[in-house]
């Protein structure tokens, strides 16, 4: 049976059809969901994909923690449903608190695309098992709200419990501190990283590589032998 992966769309969203297109590149089947619904239509996963979610007013991410949807999301995510967060999605789970720290704007200011080189930092959770530990990897990088912080206290708990899932290489693009471009919850089900993976799984798009593919791939793997 065809493992079945939730796209949630918010206003604003502008990555959710990219994200469908990975998931199927993956060999999942791709399930929208709507953020006005509760009804996650029963997936064995969930991304919340990038974009502008409500135009980022208030804060990036800030009003889409309150849509129908994500009361489902956290919900389900707590009793162990793997969700992944991209972008302004890892501002949602940010907001939501299924992670830690928060997201502000980038320290230059200034909205930045490029591709970004990253240390993939933890290979065990359910969306990173198809990467090694220590790989490096490139893939999109596109934001003006990327900077994460947290306060010491909690940076020094994701280090020595091992939840920074991705670090930056060859410059920190944003000022995110001790460089970290994605974490993990304690139980590795829920991941938030702020490049993008969905613009790497062809190589006729995005970087031009397939670096990004194995996040899908990998949660394939985890939803069969589940």
């Amino acid at each position: 049976m065809t493992s079945r992966i939730g796209v949630i769309t918010f206003p604003g969203t502008l990555d959710d059809r990219d994200t469908q297109r990975a998931v199927r590149v993956a060999g999942a089947e791709p399930v929208p969901l709507w953020h006005r619904d509760k009804d996650l239509k029963q997936v064995d996963a969930v991304v919340l994909p990038g974009g502008f979610s409500y135009g980022d007013y208030l804060r990036a991410g800030a009003i889409s923690r309150f849509s129908p949807v994500m009361e489902t999301v956290i919900a389900q995510a707590k009793a162990g449903m793997p969700v992944l967060g991209i972008c302004n999605g890892f501002q949602v789970l940010t907001e939501t608190h299924l992670l830690p720290g928060a997201m502000l704007r980038n320290n230059h200011l200034h909205f930045i695309c490029r591709d970004q080189k990253l240390r993939v930092e933890n290979a065990e959770t359910s969306w990173t098992a198809d990467y090694s530990s220590g790989q490096e990897i490139s893939i999109p990088l596109k934001n003006i709200d990327g900077r994460y912080v947290a306060d010491e206290r909690t940076l020094d708990m994701l280090e020595a419990e091992g939840r920074v899932a991705f670090r930056y290489l060859d410059g920190n693009p944003n000022a995110s501190l001790r460089d970290i471009a994605g974490i993990t919850n304690e139980a590795g089900n829920v991941v938030g990283l702020m490049p993008h993976p969905e613009h790497a799984v062809e190589p006729l798009i995005g970087t031009g590589r397939t670096d990004g593919l194995g996040f899908f791939t990998s949660i394939l793997k985890k939803l069969v032998n589940v």
